[in-house]
């Protein structure tokens, strides 16, 4: 019995006595990219925090008081928005909703045609389409807004819905999500199959392919509405009209305001908090497609 205890408390061949051995180690390194991604949590959240809690204070309220201590002006903050200018608020949300709904929905189809042709096609030149459309992913949007709206200044539509939702409508980084899920997401035997039985080719995308890429055009839909609905300097260039203004230019031009009249920060900071709101039901909506199946409903090849 003793020579058992012996054996058992002796250190592993080469280790030190007295030493502490490999699972506290290990541990320790668990922790860093726990600790990391905490830290990164709460540089993400700490300004919707501070957005939260500063829309429930009243103008003298946001100026006097510590800043994460609720105050008590939520109800009239949301009472003024609702009234300022009749309520042209609820107008810019609405033409957000107009840019990215249809805006992110026409992109998506465009980047699911597109996606699937250059994935499942072979065609002289196909390279070089796709090279070309990743460029405009490393394009900055700043550099392409002035020749957009020359362009629609030319077509006679600048200042209306359509010199935004144009220039939204083809997305090469939609393309490019969408080429690598239909490469991945539709087997080649499958459409093969198809064109034995058949189906047209449109048939074939519409009723065969489109369903295996629900997932990855979901992600699709998901990035381009964000995109849209987050745009300033698009909207800034092509809109003079204040009642085709979205929400964030909206909002803009109301802190502009504030400079001279601070009463209007509280409405520019309620304003805010509700404008986030639409985007936490849309991913919470929208979530449930990710969980499909890579190949759900499919063979492999």
């Amino acid at each position: 019995m003793s020579s058992l205890a012996v054996r058992k408390a002796a250190p592993a061949a080469g280790a030190t006595p007295g030493t502490a051995q490999g699972p506290p180690l290990r541990r320790r390194i668990a922790l860093v990219p726990t600790l990391t991604l905490l830290l990164g949590a709460i540089y993400c959240l700490l300004p919707v925090a501070w957005v939260l809690i500063a829309a429930t204070k009243s103008g003298s309220e946001l100026f006097s008081t510590f800043t994460f201590l609720p105050g008590t002006g939520f109800a009239d903050n949301l009472s003024d928005l609702n009234a300022y200018r009749d309520g042209i608020y609820w107008q810019w949300m609405g033409n957000s909703a107009l840019y990215a709904g249809l805006g992110a929905l026409l992109s998506t189809a465009v980047s699911a045609i597109s996606g699937y042709a250059l994935a499942i096609y072979r065609f002289r030149g196909r390279e070089a389409v796709f090279n070309v459309l990743m460029a405009g992913v490393l394009m900055p949007p700043v550099i392409l807004a002035i020749p957009q709206y020359l362009l629609m200044a030319k077509a006679d539509l600048a200042d209306s819905h359509w010199s935004v939702l144009l220039p939204l409508v083809l997305s090469p980084y939609g393309v490019y999500l969408a080429r690598i899920y239909a490469a991945a997401a539709v087997p080649g035997d499958v459409v093969e199959a198809g064109r034995m039985d058949g189906a047209s080719e449109w048939r074939i995308f519409t009723r065969i392919a489109l369903p295996m890429m629900v997932p990855g055009l979901v992600t699709v839909f998901l990035f381009q509405f964000v995109a849209v609905w987050n745009n300033f300097l698009l909207p800034y260039i092509m809109l003079s009209d204040d009642e085709k203004f979205p929400i964030t230019l909206g909002l803009f031009t109301l802190l502009e305001q504030g400079a001279n009249t601070p009463a209007l920060y509280t409405l520019v900071i309620t304003g805010a908090l509700l404008a986030v709101v639409p985007l936490i039901a849309l991913f919470l909506v929208i979530q449930r497609f990710w969980s499909l199946d890579l190949l759900s409903g499919a063979v492999k090849s």
